[in-house]
């Protein structure tokens, strides 16, 4: 059973109007990334997956439980929610301890958490912090922390929150394989500015624009990432390569746009020289 987002309106003690009558689907094996300008909704969207917070109007069912009438210690066995911040979801005396946390508390025995939390000290380059406070860590280890701490019980729906802010290049590369890693075996939700991070993904993603609480678009990457007016309103830049494509059209090049990929790009170009000649 899915993710179902059904018409949701949210609205802030403040009167902030987040979410104006979103409706979205994600279905077992998904790869989701929303994306829109600041302000548009997006993690206020992804708190809703998990019941952090409940709809003014709408429903979210995850696998058919309303989020309104299940706890958020029941939602999050199955949706593992990685916060934008770290600090706001770290609490524990050592790196250790943090990453074996949820594990106790979901009932996992001592012999399995022990396994899983050398697996995650391993795959995001933490052994030498396993003593250390989470909270004396860089914003970068902070991060890769928090996405230890979720990824180590295996949640059906993982939900990203801006997983690359604080990560250099080494740790986005190593994020995107652990992510390419898990695709297909759960469904993975990513809110994230990165676009590039995103393009580079094979397969790639369903891509949902936001803005002003609305969803834009939900469609194919191809098709939604290379839609320049698209992007204007959801005050987004196209991807270096059709970007270029782009360019390469205007200066009289006869060759398509709606293309991600650059060695598809590159027979693309090569295609359309050989055509002027």
């Amino acid at each position: 059973m899915p993710i179902e987002v059904q018409d949701v309106w949210y609205v802030y003690p403040t009167g902030v109007e987040a979410l104006r009558g979103v409706s979205l689907t994600v279905h077992e094996g998904d790869f989701v990334v929303i994306m829109g300008p600041n302000g548009a909704g997006k993690t206020t969207l992804v708190k809703t997956l998990n019941g952090l917070l409940k709809p003014t109007r709408g429903r979210v069912l995850v696998d058919g439980m309303d989020t309104r009438e299940a706890t958020v210690a029941e939602l999050a066995r199955k949706v593992g929610l990685v916060f934008q911040n770290p600090d706001h979801q770290l609490f524990c005396e050592t790196v250790e301890e943090e990453i074996a946390f949820a594990l106790r508390n979901f009932g996992f025995p001592e012999e399995e958490i022990a396994r899983r939390v050398e697996w995650a000290l391993r795959t995001f380059g933490l052994e030498e912090y396993r003593d250390a406070s989470p909270l004396a860590l860089s914003g970068g280890e902070k991060k890769r922390v928090a996405l230890a701490s979720v990824l180590v019980w295996d949640p059906k729906y993982l939900v990203l929150d801006e997983p690359t802010l604080g990560q250099d290049h080494a740790q986005k590369e190593v994020l995107r394989k652990l992510i390419s890693g898990l695709l297909g075996e759960r469904a993975v939700v990513m809110v994230t500015h990165d676009m590039e991070f995103v393009v580079d993904f094979r397969p790639l993603p369903r891509v949902v624009l936001l803005a002003e609480g609305r969803v834009l678009a939900n469609g194919r990457a191809e098709e939604v990432l290379t839609d320049e007016e698209l992007l204007r309103q959801a005050s987004l830049l196209r991807p270096q390569v059709p970007e270029t494509l782009c360019r390469l059209r205007k200066l009289g090049l006869p060759v398509r746009t709606d293309v991600l990929d650059l060695w598809e790009a590159r027979d693309i170009i090569l295609s359309a020289r050989r055509e002027l000649r």
